[in-house]
This record gives structure tokens, sequence and C-alpha cells, in this order.
């Protein structure tokens, strides 16, 4: 592949599992710049490597996963421009994940994960796509989205500036669906779906397609039982 090489931080509390990853990793040209035993050790690895991808697990002592994400993504003395997280673990059904999500990660993966799905998750979340499988994102979001109960319309952007047509692309977006799966589902081109997407981010100034996502359950314009006609 042409371009510089992937680079990717390793953080878990488990030594045998930051090895196993990082070597599936190195096997397929991906340069591990450090790992991480816990959060903090995670966000000053960030810092001084500046990685594309980093693996975050969620439950670590000192700092959890989820409190590293946030300094990472969140743009303060910690933050990192251009770094995605893709969140470890063990059950995905865990409410930690649905956290994790919404403190600005790109996807989770279940840690029995095989090597070439690792792999593959690395490379799709440093291209700037999200890993939302469409069921288990449906049965995340249902389990954990209705939990917020209080008011908070005052958090969510104004969705008045979409065209019918962007509304349309987020709702289905939503459910998990992939650029490709987008654009069989509403007879466009792969790049016009990818230019719908982008702008959509752009008007509500989201990070990627997993903030579009819990912003699409959140605000209302979709419910964890999925738009009609979907699924």
């Amino acid at each position: 592949m042409n371009g510089p090489a992937l680079r990717a931080v390793i953080a878990d509390d488990q030594a045998l599992v930051r090895t196993g990853f990082g070597m599936i990793l190195a096997a397929d040209g991906i340069e591990v710049t450090a790992e991480a035993a816990d959060g903090a050790e995670a966000v000053e690895a960030v810092a001084r490597t500046r990685p594309d991808v980093v693996l975050m697990d969620i439950r670590m002592p000192r700092m959890d996963g989820i409190e590293a994400t946030r300094r990472i993504l969140g743009g303060g003395p910690d933050g990192a421009v251009g770094t995605r997280v893709i969140i470890l673990t063990t059950y995905d059904l865990d409410h930690y994940v649905y956290a994790a999500l919404t403190a600005g990660a790109s996807g989770f993966l279940l840690k029995d994960v095989t090597p070439e799905h690792l792999v593959a998750a690395v490379r799709l979340v440093r291209s700037g796509d999200a890993l939302l499988a469409p069921t288990i994102t449906r049965r995340l979001i249902e389990r954990f989205a209705h939990r917020q109960e209080s008011p908070r319309t005052g958090t969510h952007r104004d969705l008045s500036g979409l065209t019918p047509r962007e509304l349309e692309v987020l709702r289905l977006l939503a459910t998990g669906l992939s650029n490709a799966e987008l654009a069989d589902r509403l007879f466009l081109s792969p790049t016009t779906v990818k230019t719908h997407v982008g702008r959509i981010l752009s008007k509500l100034d989201l990070r990627d397609r997993v903030q579009a996502v819990v912003l699409a359950y959140e605000s209302g314009l979709i419910s964890p039982q999925g738009p009609p006609g979907v699924g």
C-alpha cells in the first residue's frame, strides 16, 4: 500500500492481549508505536507517539478507557488531532461501550475478534469510517439510549440545516449501514453517499459516523427500533 504506514497504540491491562494484538498488527505492516497497561499510560502514549488508531480496553486500573478516550479526543492538552479510538470489550452489550461511543470512540471490537477482522477494523477506522455493525448497534442503543430520560435537547445540534436527502441518509446511517449499503438502499453512487455523509458531519460539527449515530438516537430522529422500512 502507498502512503505512510499506519500507526497504532494498544491499551489493555492484560499483557497477553497487548502482545497478541501487537503481533497481529505488526504481521500486517501496522506499526505499534506503544503499549499501555492503563488509561493514564494510554493518554501519555498517544500524546508522545501520535498514532492513527488506539485499541482501547475499557476496564483498566488508574484511569479507565472511557476517561482516556475523552482526554485523547477532547481537544484539550491531552488531545490528539486525527487519532481514532476503537474500544475493546468482552461483551457486545457492555453498558460502558455506549459511554465510550458518546465520548467519541469510532466503534468497538470484541476481544475474541479474528486477526483478519482486527486488521480490517484498524484500517477501516483509520480511513475515517466507523465500526458499527447494524445488529449490535441497534441492540446497544435500544438497551442504553432510552435510559437517558432527562431532557438534553439543549445539547443537541440543530438538524434544520440538513436537506431532506441528508436527513434520510442520517436515519439510515444510524442503523449502522456502510456507505456501500447506503448506496444500494438509496440507489445512489458510493461517491454521492460519501459526499452526503461528509456534509452531514460538517454541518453538525461531528467527528465521525459514530457521533452521527448517537446524535440521531438521542435527538429522536430515529427510535431504537429503526426507521420505517429498515431491517
